[in-house]
């Protein structure tokens, strides 16, 4: 399913190929090859690509599933801003016209989107939740909402352009695995860092394909003459992205988890044989083994890896675990504090009183009160005028 019969080309510029369009076996031995080998290698000729035709790993596929996934993040956001119905639990809204669908005040939510108390109903990622109420659904449901529609065209822009062009290249089950796994590795990283907040969005799926991208050229380094630029291209999108992640309101744990997961995964998934096998399977002689020795090692140790990181991972979070604790400079990771803003994250929380239908209400992180006209406030309306006097 998703197989496309065709020619593929590999994700990142230009295979080895000799000037004269034809591949030379490669040989770590000595500098040249026989005249003979020369020109067995220029009748056989074709690319690299050509090459590997009737391989599995060099197939071309039709990418759907990847349009499937932003498909199904549109309609997750669209059923939360239903559910959210900001008229009816608050009252103050921004874009009003659109009736239920409308977002909450951009005081509360500048992204334009729905409360955090929608969020944390429909799934977000509640440490709480996980630890005390036995809610692990949520280190994966988190990774389906997101915060509001800034937060939404961003990643999944983001994972059209990476994504659909990583599906053709090496087929829906791989990616499909890489994306889910690397946002589940991006959850629980996010949950021993960030105790007190409520995280939703694909970022760490969407990094996780980032990380892949890194990870298989590193694996399959034989096949591409472009390697340094093109690293040099991945590694400058990937920092700019994480520095980003500093900003107050960004869960950059989660972007480190997802790339952290996906890079080491993409050297277990994105497996390619190496230049010399696919130059020389359809030679007479003895073949060379389809992977390099130093392929062999980086897979198994990176699948060792990634298993220990899960494995510990998962038994820190449910023995709750409070990863600040055993790193004091970590939480700059996430965010760093300066004169503009402050990286607090702790969450809001005020009393509140009500006499007749004026309602009281004082943040007990600053000291703000303030008082509202309002009879029978509904919680979602006392949590909007929390947020924003906490702010």
């Amino acid at each position: 399913m998703g197989e496309k019969e065709s020619e593929t080309a590999p994700i990142w510029g230009r295979t080895r190929q000799s000037e004269s369009n034809s591949i030379n076996p490669m040989d770590v031995e000595s500098s040249a090859l026989s005249a003979q080998h020369r020109s067995q290698n220029r009748s056989r000729g074709g690319s690299y690509e050509e090459r590997g035709r009737g391989v599995k790993e060099f197939r071309s596929w039709f990418s759907w599933l990847i349009p499937c996934f932003v498909i199904a993040n549109v309609v997750v956001f669209v059923i939360t801003m239903y559910v959210n119905n900001c008229p009816k639990k608050s009252g103050d809204c921004f874009a009003g016209f659109l009736g239920r669908f409308s977002f909450q005040s951009t005081r509360e939510n500048p992204l334009l989107g729905p409360s955090s108390l929608t969020l944390r109903t429909m799934g977000g990622l509640d440490v709480k939740k996980v630890v005390k109420g036995d809610e692990g659904w949520r280190l994966l449901s988190c990774n389906w909402l997101h915060g509001g529609v800034v937060h939404l065209l961003v990643n999944m822009l983001t994972l059209l352009f990476i994504g659909v062009r990583m599906e053709r290249e090496f087929g829906f089950i791989r990616i499909g695995l890489l994306y889910l796994i690397s946002g589940f590795g991006g959850s629980i990283l996010s949950a021993l860092f960030l105790r007190s907040n409520i995280s939703v969005g694909a970022s760490g799926a969407v990094f996780g394909l980032l990380g892949g991208m890194l990870s298989e050229i590193f694996i399959n380094w034989t096949i591409y003459s472009n390697k340094v630029v093109t690293i040099i291209t991945l590694v400058l999108i990937v920092a700019v992205n994480l520095g980003l992640g500093v900003l107050p309101g960004v869960d950059n744990f989660a972007h480190i988890g997802g790339f952290a997961t996906g890079f080491l995964l993409g050297f277990v998934l994105l497996i390619r044989p190496h230049f010399g096998w696919i130059n020389q399977r359809n030679a007479p002689a003895a073949k060379p083994h389809k992977y390099n020795i130093y392929q062999a090692i980086l897979w198994t140790f990176s699948l060792l890896l990634l298993l220990g990181w899960f494995i510990a991972g998962l038994i820190s979070l449910f023995n709750n675990v409070d990863g600040n604790k055993h790193c004091s400079w970590c939480h700059y990771l996430s965010c760093v504090p300066t004169s503009r803003w402050s990286c607090n994250r702790e969450p809001a929380s005020c009393t509140t009183s009500q006499l007749g239908n004026q309602l009281s209400i004082t943040c007990l992180r600053n000291g703000k009160s303030g008082s509202y006209i309002l009879a029978n406030p509904s919680d979602s309306r006392i949590n909007s005028l929390c947020l924003q006097l906490c702010r």
